[in-house]
């Protein structure tokens, strides 16, 4: 029988039939596929609906249980709300006791920033109230005002005196400038360089320390306040010369300014401590005295008699009068100007310093009577000083630098009065070589302040001792093994064993000498 088809066909129904299968295989696969996912997806949802019915179960059960046995044993019951209670009783104590302690903090916090700003008023308004009591009479009323401007806000007082005759021509804040006295801090290097050079422990030539080694030399020591350096000159010098040294410059005694109840300050007697060499532990000066001070290191070691002349006659035939000579080789005190000529133009009093002035003085900071204090003795020109200014500052923010602006401020009052002579004092009198191209390098060394008043010089030290003309520079000692012996220490307070001598004047004017005077302890 033959085929209905031709066979061609028969092949290509065959293949239709064939795929038509396999897609319907294929949909049916996905479908139970689906299906099962459906399936296990109620399966799921099913056993989550049992697992929530059996927590309820629990926590019901709990719940029936802990009433049960509630009713069972109340006093079970009742102890465990009594730990409970007592459990928050202490959380909320916790709690309080943090809350009140935040709150203690606060308001001592609160407490100190009022005691602060009470004591910094308090010192700003009796600086006010001194200023209005200041007898003016024979003072340059000019230079006064020039003065009391350069203090401004400051808790302070300032002495401008003429450095050659002992002239005084202001001093602002009377009481605390004369009457009172307080801790020279740095300021007592330059009685701890002048014993050093006298006594031979520091070298007059290289600046260098007998037999120890330092990173500075005299002249940088000064300008940047070098703790270390003045520890080290004072471990060979000893108490006794450090004493001694300071009552030729004038502390530890009035200077016999013609002004009633001047303080006489004190001296380190008997104190050992290496601190009263750099930091002026255990002394206390008054601002007259680092004037007359300042002036005898610097005018040929003449130690005036500062004197106001209280009438016409006294101011147009004033006579300078010599307290007492340091009589010591002149080289010998004079080899601190270089140190001090530093100091203001590039070490710790150079900010707002117009050394054109040609401004030698040394700064001072540290703390006393509750307060920083700044410090500043000075003079100007130091070819030969015609001025001497010295400035104590008082109060939580002031450092030897700010001191040293108030000075700079004077000094451009009186600029027109100061004329320069040998603007190279330095180089012709110690032979030394000006710091004209000092490299980065050294000046970081430099920077590196030990002092006091080290973070005074610190910050701006780059780009101001570089290029900076006329400034001195002295090789550095030969390095050797420095000393493991501390050499600070705490220290304690001493009482001066000699009594002052006492200069008075009587009805003319005339100066008179009364014997030591002894005071009971």
């Amino acid at each position: 029988m033959k085929l209905m088809f031709p066979k061609s066909s028969l092949v290509g129904s065959m293949l239709t039939v064939f795929v038509l299968s396999v897609i319907f295989a294929g949909s049916v696969s996905a479908q139970s596929k689906k299906a099962v996912a459906a399936k296990k997806a109620q399966v799921h949802a099913k056993d989550a609906r049992k697992e929530r019915d059996r927590e309820r179960r629990v926590a019901k059960d709990n719940k029936a249980n802990t009433k049960q046995t509630a009713k069972k044993d109340p006093k079970k019951a009742a102890e465990s709300k009594r730990v409970a209670a007592e459990r928050h009783r202490k959380e909320e104590e916790r709690r309080q006791a943090i809350i009140a302690e935040q709150r203690r903090r606060e308001q001592a916090a609160r407490e100190a920033r009022a005691r602060k700003l009470a004591f910094e008023r308090g010192l700003r308004n009796e600086t006010i109230t001194n200023i209005s009591r200041d007898v003016t009479d024979g003072e340059d009323l000019n230079v006064r005002a020039a003065a009391v401007n350069a203090l401004g806000q400051h808790a302070g007082s300032i002495v401008v005196m003429e450095a050659q005759t002992g002239r005084v021509l202001t001093i602002v804040n009377q009481d605390w400038a004369v009457r009172s006295t307080i801790r020279p801090c740095s300021t007592i290097k330059l009685v701890t360089g002048v014993a050093g050079l006298n006594e031979g422990v520091i070298s007059k030539e290289n600046g260098s320390v007998r037999n120890i080694a330092t990173r500075r030399s005299l002249d940088d020591a000064v300008a940047f306040s070098d703790n270390t350096y003045f520890q080290r000159v004072g471990s060979q010098l000893g108490n006794a010369k450090l004493v001694a040294y300071g009552r030729q410059l004038g502390l530890g005694e009035p200077t016999g300014l013609n002004m009633p109840g001047e303080a006489p300050g004190r001296l380190p007697v008997s104190n050992n401590n290496a601190r009263i060499y750099s930091h002026g532990d255990d002394t206390e000066v008054s601002t007259m005295q680092l004037a007359v001070m300042v002036s005898a290191i610097t005018n040929g070691g003449h130690r005036v008699l500062p004197r106001i002349p209280r009438n016409e006659m006294d101011k147009a035939k004033f006579q300078p009068f010599y307290r007492a000579n340091v009589e010591l080789p002149q080289q010998n005190v004079r080899r601190m100007i270089p140190g001090m000529m530093g100091a203001a133009e590039y070490g710790t009093a150079h900010r707002n310093m117009d050394q054109s002035f040609g401004v030698a003085g040394k700064t001072g900071s540290c703390i006393d009577k509750g307060s920083w204090v700044g410090l500043f003795a000075s003079v100007a020109p130091i070819e030969k000083p015609k001025y001497a200014v010295a400035v104590i500052t008082r109060g939580q923010g002031e450092r030897g630098k700010y001191a040293a602006a108030v000075a700079a401020q004077v000094y451009r009052a009186l600029g027109q009065q100061i004329v320069r002579t040998d603007r190279n004092l330095a180089q012709t009198e110690f032979h030394l070589k000006s710091r004209t191209n000092v490299d980065a390098q050294t000046a970081a060394k430099l920077a590196e302040g030990e002092g006091d008043d080290a973070d005074e010089s610190k910050a701006d030290m780059a780009g101001t001792a570089v290029n900076s003309p006329n400034v001195i520079i002295v090789p550095s000692a030969p390095r050797q093994a420095a000393p493991t012996k501390k050499l600070v220490t705490k220290t304690g307070s001493s009482k001066p064993i000699f009594p002052p001598v006492v200069i008075t004047y009587d009805r003319d004017g005339k100066e008179k000498q009364s014997g030591p005077v002894i005071k009971p302890e």
